[in-house]
């Protein structure tokens, strides 16, 4: 069942475990829990995020997975964290100073887990976060923590600008390529890779896990 007003009122401020991993290909990395999330103690938990439905589509899991089902991503190479720790109704509510210190302690998080690729989902808290005020979609000039870098599209449902099957493309990119050279990424068959050049820079609402 979701959870009621109270225990959402109630979720206010507490924190989500990570779900990580040694080794992983691709550490993903929300803003902030909102309350559902916080409440349900799962990420990206809330109706109508296509963070989980991006995730299949992009090839990156066999299935579609609930998120009560987070434990099984290390599995799969994956894991997720979030920039700020504490739950909140909105991510407005995070000072920047917040979302700084968070980029301090992702930093240390990918030297410690040593992930492939940090995939920060949303382009305005990275940009806060790290100081890119320019920064875009796509894969970054950044190495943080010994990670390649790249800013994925916010999954939130608040975000008209980006279609599922546009976030699921970009998040396709994240695949090594054939023979696993570092670096190469490739699209995944059915998602066509024309998806992944489109107007708007996914500036809308801020990605909440």
């Amino acid at each position: 069942m979701p959870p009621t007003k109270a225990e959402l009122e109630a979720a206010r401020d507490a924190t989500i475990p990570d779900v990580i991993g040694p080794g992983l290909d691709v550490l993903f990395c929300g803003i902030n829990p909102g309350l559902y999330s916080a409440a349900t103690g799962f990420h990206f938990a809330r109706p109508g995020n296509r963070f989980w439905p991006a995730l299949h589509l992009s090839g990156l899991v066999p299935r579609l997975l609930a998120p009560h089902e987070q434990g099984l991503l290390p599995s799969y190479g994956l894991g997720i964290t979030n920039l700020a720790p504490r739950a909140t109704a909105r991510a407005e509510e995070l000072t920047p100073g917040e979302i700084r210190e968070g980029g301090a302690r992702l930093a240390d998080l990918v030297r410690s887990s040593g992930p492939r690729v940090l995939a920060v989902c949303g382009v305005s808290a990275y940009r806060v976060a790290f100081g890119r005020p320019k920064a875009a979609i796509g894969p970054q000039d950044d190495v943080i923590g010994g990670a390649a870098v790249w800013v994925l599209p916010n999954p939130s449902g608040l975000n008209a600008h980006w279609r599922l099957e546009a976030i699921a493309a970009e998040m396709a990119r994240l695949r090594p390529a054939p023979g696993g050279v570092p670096g190469e990424t490739r699209v995944i068959a059915g998602v066509q890779e024309e998806t992944l050049v489109i107007d708007g820079g996914g500036n809308g609402a801020t990605s909440r896990s």
